[in-house]
């Protein structure tokens, strides 16, 4: 908004960058606690870990086979087989240690066992007759079922080097080594690595709690008939999916209704579970805009420190009160759709809450720009955004022969459309649907938003734009 014009409105308005460098000024990383391995997926490491064994930690098989000396089998061919004495087996879980391997000699092992003391090579079963006498084997006899596989001959059919089909010892990492850095998140290459060292817990910065509330009498839940001058609540499933999608763990509530004291109520109910709390609708400046009400009201009527004891009952009430307390600034934004906008912390540990807009399109844009880096703050991430790249606008799909009016937007507002985008060395990027915040079947079928700044009126074909991928 211009200068001409607040001055005649009497109001700031703020601008995207602003408002959201005030939200991430505001929220902090959650503290780091100490998480079981599959409860730490996604989560973000707060400390180096270093490997306390060498992995491997001893030298193993990469093949069922025999363990040999490779200098045994120099001259072996398949017509010249050499013929070794087989002294036992060697399982995958044994010390390895019960048999030695010396001239002429061989032991059956299983892939991941320990090489036994002499041996330093493995020859594949399908390189040997598995001890039958016949020609090429294609697997080992069980030795349940055959226990004199152990013993006996195997004929060797192909010559082995030394270290051949072995996993030295240290192969992958050594004791002493880093083996995840401070601030890696953590997936599932990362959790297997930290299981395959011994640890059975990290550390971590938790995922957050985010509750996700909307608002308005008119909303009905899926599944419920609806009565007329109603309409099925999509943000609340929306905005927890988005939630779910940034990393969080989600807790949705079902809409409240436009009554003040009902919505300060849930929020009270909700504040135990919530490190986040993100409602939708009841922003602007309706007569029953219940966010916006519910949460000035109490800003106001936070009380002060009470003076002696209190009288019976007002305990109680001073701690609702404390509960409700919320700081909570209401905010006038130069962006399409989202305009209007709330953040600002509530309950007596000023968990933060960001108060969306209600229509679909309005509070999912709002969401993307404001409360998924809010997320991801929390979280300890140093990538909070989506990736923004350029791309050429071209028409919508369907637009005929004749090319439509160009793109438009208000000036002195930065305007968030949805569109359809296709990578590659030329990226192109298509609007879908209209500019309406209401238009949620266009948002279903995007995968970007294109970005048209403050300065732009008008975006011509073949122009060149910036574009917010989304998923």
């Amino acid at each position: 908004m211009s200068s001409t014009t607040e001055q005649a409105t009497g109001a700031r308005t703020w601008s995207v960058a602003e408002h959201l460098d005030d939200i991430l000024t505001a929220v902090q990383p959650l503290e780091p606690i100490e998480l079981n391995l599959l409860d730490a997926q996604g989560c973000v490491l707060v400390e180096q870990v270093t490997v306390p064994v060498a992995l491997p930690p001893f030298d193993n098989s990469s093949m069922d086979g025999y363990a040999v000396r490779a200098a045994d089998t120099e001259r072996a061919s398949e017509a010249s087989p050499a013929v070794l004495t087989v002294i036992g087996d060697v399982a995958a879980g044994s010390s390895g240690t019960e048999l030695t391997v010396g001239p002429g000699r061989a032991a059956r092992i299983m892939t991941g066992a320990p090489l036994p003391p002499g041996a330093d090579a493995v020859v594949p079963v399908e390189w040997t007759d598995g001890g039958t006498g016949a020609g090429p084997a294609r697997t080992m006899a069980p030795h349940s079922a055959s226990p004199q596989g152990s013993g006996g001959q195997v004929r060797v059919h192909r010559a082995v080097t030394p270290h051949a089909h072995v996993r030295a010892r240290g192969g992958d990492v050594c004791a002493g080594d880093v083996a995840l850095e401070a601030g890696t998140v953590l997936g599932p290459p990362q959790i297997a690595l930290l299981s395959a060292i011994g640890r059975p817990a990290a550390r971590v910065r938790p995922r957050p709690r985010v509750v996700v509330l909307s608002t308005g009498s008119e909303l009905a839940q899926p599944g419920e008939e609806l009565a007329a001058g109603q309409i099925y609540d999509s943000n609340s499933f929306a905005l927890a999916a988005a939630a779910k999608d940034a990393g969080a763990i989600v807790y949705r509530v079902g809409a409240v209704t436009d009554d003040a004291e009902t919505l300060r109520s849930t929020i009270e109910d909700q504040l135990i579970r919530a490190d986040l709390l993100v409602t939708t609708g009841g922003v602007s400046v309706g007569a029953y805009d219940v966010v916006k009400e519910a949460l000035t009201a109490v800003a106001e009527e936070e009380p002060g420190e009470p003076e002696g004891e209190a009288a019976e009952g007002e305990e109680d009430e001073n701690a609702a009160l404390a509960v409700h307390r919320a700081h909570v600034e209401f905010r006038t934004l130069a962006m399409q759709p989202g305009k209007p906008q709330g953040f600002g912390t509530i309950g007596p540990d000023r968990t933060p809450i960001l108060t969306l807009p209600g229509n679909p399109v309005s509070s999912y844009v709002s969401f993307e720009l404001f409360v998924r880096p809010a997320i991801r703050a929390m979280m300890g991430l140093a990538d909070l955004h989506r990736p923004v790249v350029r791309a050429t606008l071209l028409p919508p799909h369907g637009a005929g022969d004749e090319e439509p009016a160009p793109l438009t937007s208000p000036g002195g507002k930065r305007q968030f459309l949805r569109g359809t985008y296709t990578g590659g060395e030329r990226p192109e990027v298509r609007p879908v649907g209209g500019s309406g915040s209401h238009l949620i079947g266009a948002l279903a079928h995007a995968d970007a938003l294109i970005v048209l700044p403050e300065t732009v009126t008008k975006a011509a074909w073949g122009g060149e734009v910036e574009v917010v991928l989304l998923g």
